[in-house]
C-alpha cells in the first residue's frame, strides 16, 4: 500500500486536535475497504471536557473552511464523541473507550497515517523554575 496524500480538511482536523493536545491522532484510509467513509480519523482525550473541546475545535475550524458536520454523536458526559463530515468521520474517545471499541484493529487492513504530539520547545532549569536569566546573570542567547 502507498500512502496517498491526504485531503486539507482531514489535515486541518488533525491540526485542530493537536491544538487541543488530543493524544494518538491517526488517520485511516478506509477508500479501499468498502466503508461508509472514505477516512477515519481517531483520536483520544485524557478527560470528558478535552474530549469534547477537541471536537469544538474540530467542528470550529472545517466550518471556518465551509466544511460542515452532517452529524454528531456524543452527549455531554460521553466517553466518545463522532463527527460526520460525510466524506470522513471524527472519532475521539477517552483512552478507555478507544481501548475498547479497538477501531484500529476492526480497521486493521486500512492505511494508516499516524501522526505524533507536535513537539513543544524544550525549557531550560531556569525557564521552568521562571528565571529569566541564568545563574551568572547573563541573558539568555
Amino acid at each position: 500500500m502507498t500512502n496517498k496524500p491526504l485531503h486539507a480538511e482531514i489535515l486541518w482536523a488533525v491540526e485542530a486536535a493537536q491544538d487541543k493536545q488530543a493524544v494518538d491522532v491517526t488517520v485511516l484510509n478506509l477508500s479501499d475497504a468498502g466503508a461508509f467513509a472514505e477516512y477515519f480519523l481517531l483520536c483520544s482525550g485524557e478527560s470528558t471536557p478535552q474530549i469534547h473541546a477537541i471536537a469544538g475545535a474540530i467542528d470550529e475550524r472545517l466550518g471556518r473552511n465551509g466544511v460542515h458536520c452532517a452529524h454528531r454523536e456524543g452527549r455531554a458526559g460521553a466517553e466518545w464523541v463522532l463527527l460526520d463530515f460525510g466524506s470522513f468521520v471524527v472519532h475521539i474517545f477517552s483512552e478507555r473507550a478507544r481501548e475498547y471499541y479497538d477501531l484500529e484493529r476492526l480497521w486493521r487492513n486500512a492505511e494508516r497515517t499516524d501522526f505524533p504530539a507536535p513537539s513543544r520547545p524544550a525549557r531550560s532549569q531556569s525557564e521552568s523554575r521562571g528565571d529569566s536569566e541564568s545563574e551568572s546573570g547573563a541573558a539568555p542567547q
